[in-house]
């Protein structure tokens, strides 16, 4: 008779841990539906309710004075997207020089613009591209890649260009440009410095 008593003892904590893991069970289970239909509404609701582009200004530039047919200087924008703005015309508008995104579009590396051979150039993977910015040779111009153009106007002199205004996080560095030694798969226009 003992064991028959054991054996009744066991049951009820046999039971009450079955209907403990079943409740867990359940708990889990429904935390997981509710999980993946809340991450299935998220995706939904930025397809649904794409987010509104970033508000655009006008910043200056240089003064018209500073640049000479051939030149170009080197812009970044508030967001942190480089642009090459270069003279391209002896005249006092806007369509006498061209802002150009300073980021190829193969793989990201910096363009910059060369006088001497009438083109901009990407070191990379020797990307060549038109004055007007059209990729025309190594992998931007078999991929059919040109560089985006930034629209600028003239005021008084002075020129400005329409850039994002949102303003990225600055950090304890800060990447400056120069053409420095090549390094292997690394862009030679670009090296970090940490200012002190």
């Amino acid at each position: 008779m003992t064991e028959e008593k054991q054996q009744d003892n066991l049951q009820p904590d046999t039971e009450s841990r079955r209907s403990a893991l079943k409740r867990f069970a359940g708990v889990f289970m429904g935390g997981g539906l509710v999980a993946a239909y809340g991450t299935l509404a998220a995706v939904m609701a930025r397809y649904l309710f794409p987010a509104r582009p970033a508000p655009r200004g006008w910043m200056f530039v240089t003064d018209l004075k500073g640049m000479s047919v051939g030149d170009s200087l080197f812009y970044r924008t508030p967001s942190g997207a480089t642009v090459n703005v270069t003279r391209q015309g002896g005249g006092k508008s806007a369509e006498d020089f061209l802002a150009l995104s300073s980021t190829c579009p193969h793989l990201g590396c910096q363009v910059h613009w060369e006088s001497q051979n009438n083109r901009f150039f990407c070191p990379c993977h020797n990307g060549i591209f038109t004055p007007e910015g059209v990729g025309i040779g190594g992998p931007p111009g078999e991929a059919g890649q040109n560089l985006s153009q930034f629209p600028l106007k003239v005021e008084s002199g002075l020129l400005f260009i329409e850039v994002p205004l949102t303003e990225l996080a600055r950090g304890p560095g800060r990447i400056e440009h120069r053409c420095g030694p090549p390094g292997p798969g690394h862009d030679p226009c670009l090296y970090e410095r940490r200012d002190a």
